[in-house]
């Protein structure tokens, strides 16, 4: 590995958050438009099917990383704070074979899960899509031991580049290889009525018989782009190296033992790890419980289903039995809107974990409190807005996303799901943030209680609600504004008692509650005013727009962006000097 001279550099909070959201933004529309093509080609039972994949997936993915990305990234930071470089150079070597033996393993057990999963959402099928995904468990938890080693050294553009890397393999490769499959079967159906050694009667039955192999086949693009991610990675670090300068290194006292740096990180690893694993789980237990409930509404009472969405869910679909992964992939569509505002806080909860580490290892309160309060205000700054628009411009939102007239149910189904989940957003973006700030001044065991007690709520009111025909889905939606508001609220009341910090709320909360309002406000009028004389997707465009003009105006108006906040970015001196002269900020 090569060793560099010149004097290390480091991304502040915002600088960091604006790299990996500046990526985010783009492997988000990446991803969007990669599910806009699933959906738009395989409809509702081919989002339920790709979705039903990662439900069994993320929670092995947690349980194989197990927190250490955090733990390397936290401990890494620390060490650095502490100018203890050789301590960063030993986590990385003791690192790699924890994470390949656990990657390995629950690459196995997924493997070998899947079989006994699909039986359990009663979805067959599924089966192409967990097997063709299980490999990215292994690349993924290579990748993790260098996004946690750079992020920890707070240089957020690694990471970032390997994201835009993964998503680009996920679009272009998935895609093409999904769209090949498809057409290989449907000719194989045409010229001699098989697909794929299965005798299909109809058309239909041969799409429907090919959508499974398809989804499949789309999913391979994301094994592909976490294994040319790792690479990408693999390389920069090996010829880069940390950004350690050999002069740090001279200067920093020897490495701790091995047993120690394992200890530490294990320490912190177990209880991050598990709060993601519970989270995960709860995530599997949400899309297996709201599918085996709908399943039994359709086996007992279809009838009381049935008319809260009429003739919404095609015959065939019926027929086939397939409408419980039919409405759960309506709820996945509505799902894909909501993942770009947890993507985004994701982003932030990353970036303030070093940021605040350093601040509360230092034992600088004043540096502390400014980091807490530029966490909190930026998370919210975008949390609130996000979901008070999603919720006001569901319909419009959904049918500007997934235009193709083949989705249409799907999209009337979706939009009524998203003007709730928009309520859920809310709560569910802001609480990874605070949790990691908790973990970042050594409360790594309050998330993790949080997630308990957050996951029982949910299951318990997911059950309830989902089992009533005319709640159904919407349940789910229900389930989690009550599930991630209690992680919420007590998260933020733990932390400010563990800190001894007391943010500025009304700057904080209050008025980007206030610019949030006004602008929900102004996309719902100018949407319908947008709608009497453009096309409805022009109409939509234009009233977002106003609605971020009217939200950033008020903003200022109200002096709800401070000063320090804008100072982090880059070039933040001279847009401070601009604003300034217009009396904008204080």
């Amino acid at each position: 590995m090569k060793q560099k001279n010149k004097e290390r550099k480091s991304q502040s909070f915002l600088k960091g958050a604006m790299v990996l959201g500046t990526s985010m933004v783009i492997v988000r529309l990446m991803g969007m438009v990669y599910k806009i093509l699933l959906s738009a080609m395989y409809g509702g039972v081919g989002t339920g099917l790709f979705n039903s994949a990662y439900a069994l997936y993320n929670p092995l993915f947690m349980l194989s990383t197990a927190g250490f990305p955090i733990a390397i990234s936290r401990t890494v930071s620390e060490s650095v704070t502490k100018k203890r470089y050789r301590d960063v150079r030993q986590i990385h070597k003791l690192a790699v074979p924890i994470f390949v033996v656990a990657g390995l393993l629950c690459f196995l057990i997924m493997v070998v899960g899947s079989f006994i999963y699909v039986n359990v959402i009663n979805a067959p099928n599924a089966i192409f899509g967990l097997l063709c995904l299980s490999p990215t468990i292994f690349f993924g938890c290579l990748l993790s031991i260098y996004r946690g080693c750079f992020e920890g050294m707070r240089n957020m553009t690694p990471t970032a580049i390997s994201e835009i890397i993964e998503a680009a393999c996920k679009l272009f490769l998935g895609y093409t290889a999904s769209y090949i499959t498809m057409k290989v079967c449907m000719n194989g159906y045409y010229s001699s009525g098989y697909v794929l050694g299965i005798k299909c009667a109809s058309e239909a039955e041969a799409s429907a018989a090919a959508v499974p192999i398809a989804i499949g086949a789309a999913i391979t693009g994301i094994s592909f782009g976490s294994f040319f991610a790792f690479l990408f990675l693999y390389i920069k670090y090996r010829r880069n190296g940390d950004g350690i300068t050999a002069e740090e290194l001279r200067n920093s006292p020897p490495p701790r033992k091995n047993g120690v740096i394992i200890r530490t990180l294990v320490r912190t690893a177990v209880p991050i790890g598990l709060s993601s694993v519970i989270m995960s789980l709860a995530d599997m237990v949400d899309s297996t419980l709201v599918q085996r409930r709908i399943h039994n509404i359709m086996e007992t009472n279809p009838d009381a289903l049935l008319n809260v969405y009429g003739s919404m869910i095609p015959d065939d679909i019926l027929y086939a039995g397939d409408t419980h992964t039919y409405l759960y992939g309506c709820y996945g569509m509505a799902l894909t809107l909501m993942m770009l505002v947890t993507a985004v806080t994701q982003v932030f909860g990353t970036t303030a974990l070093p940021s605040v580490t350093a601040a509360w290892a230092s034992g600088d309160k004043l540096k502390l409190k400014q980091s807490v309060e530029t966490v909190l205000r930026v998370t919210v700054l975008v949390t609130i807005p996000a979901g008070i628009g999603m919720s006001v411009l569901s319909e419009p939102l959904l049918s500007l996303i997934y235009s193709s007239s083949s989705v249409a149910n799907e999209v009337e189904i979706g939009s009524r799901v998203l003007a709730v989940m928009g309520i859920s957003v809310i709560f569910i973006a802001t609480s990874t943030p605070i949790c990691s700030m908790l973990q970042a001044v050594g409360r790594m065991d309050i998330p993790l209680k949080l997630f308990v007690a957050g996951m029982i709520i949910k299951i318990v009111v997911n059950y309830v609600l989902v089992g009533i025909p005319e709640i159904n889905i919407q349940g789910a939606n229900v389930g989690s504004i009550v599930c991630y508001g209690f992680v919420t609220v007590v998260a933020m009341f733990v932390l400010c008692r563990e800190t001894k910090i007391i943010p500025d709320f009304v700057s904080i909360l209050i008025k980007p509650l206030i610019a949030s309002v006004i602008c929900g406000v102004s996309a719902y009028f100018s949407e319908i005013l947008f709608d009497f004389f453009m096309v409805q997707s022009l109409a939509t465009i234009c009233s977002i727009l106003t609605a971020v003009i009217v939200y950033v105006l008020t903003l200022f108006l109200i002096k709800g962006i401070k000063r320090e906040d804008i100072l982090q970015m880059p070039k933040g001196n001279k847009i401070v000097k601009i604003l300034e002269k217009r009396g904008l900020i204080r």
